[in-house]
């Protein structure tokens, strides 16, 4: 059986065990993930990615989305320390417009860091970070604090934030700015969305928070999406998209245009 199939039949098995008509969630825990596991051959270092990759890469069975009421969508997310939690949410996708316009940005990535980039989500994140995009983005003035933070939230358990900035705008106000980079066919995901706001509120409840996804899309335009919690769902705040470019690159015409908008 490939690994596909594998991650398949473990996450189907796991829905089938809990599963019944009407049910808007439940809960299972790490050693069923393993029991389940280790009988089909999956090696147990390998349990953890089975989560993750339904989490936010791949989408789930077929066998477990025929049950998906219209207008709802099953998503797993943490309930606590190894314990997940299946649940129905209104289906509600963070995808790039097709009809933004692109805006030209001179592009300040060393060239070195351009020649062994792998464009994956560091490659995306490392683009932001030189060519300071969350300033150009909010307007404000903003430090990267620190990438790829492992912490946890209480009630939600252990959670991975991508990038985590600090900013300040001209009144003073200073900001928590958690970052979600996406690269290829993977989405923004919402439940990461809800886990990085959860944490800032907690940790730094005096500042304000920000949520940022940025995502690349087609010849390497970078979409990014301010979001935020209303009524507790996801809704986009604003969404701009980036085109990094040589200076030459950018016409009298592109400036005009982008005079417009101030």
């Amino acid at each position: 059986m490939s690994k596909e199939g594998i991650y398949n039949t473990v996450i189907s098995e796991i829905f089938r065990q809990h599963y019944e008509p009407g049910i808007e969630h439940f809960e299972f825990t790490r050693p069923e993930l393993e029991a389940v596991g280790v009988r089909l051959g999956l090696d147990p270092k390998n349990l953890g990615d089975v989560i993750y990759a339904y989490r936010f890469r791949r989408p789930l069975p077929k066998e477990i989305t025929d049950t998906e009421p219209q207008g709802l969508q099953w998503i797993i997310e943490l309930a606590g320390r190894a314990i997940y939690r299946f649940r129905l949410e209104r289906i509600n996708r963070i995808v790039p417009s097709t009809s933004l316009m692109q805006v030209k940005i001179p592009d300040s990535t060393p060239e070195i860091i351009s020649r062994y980039s792998s464009g994956d989500e560091q490659a995306l994140l490392t683009k932001i970070r030189y060519n300071r995009l969350i300033d150009i983005f909010l307007g404000i003035t903003a430090y990267s604090l620190q990438n790829h933070l492992r912490t946890s939230v209480t009630g939600v358990g252990q959670i991975e934030i991508d990038e985590l900035y600090v900013g300040i705008n001209r009144n003073g106000a200073q900001f928590i700015i958690p970052v979600q980079a996406k690269s290829g066919s993977d989405q923004i995901s919402i439940v990461q969305t809800k886990q990085d706001i959860a944490y800032c509120t907690a940790k730094f409840p005096e500042l304000i928070c920000r949520t940022i996804s940025a995502q690349f899309m087609n010849n390497d335009v970078i979409a990014m999406f301010e979001l935020t919690l209303d009524e507790g769902e996801v809704r986009v705040v604003q969404e701009k998209h980036y085109k990094l470019v040589l200076a030459d690159q950018i016409s009298q015409g592109d400036l005009q245009n982008y005079r417009i908008y101030e």
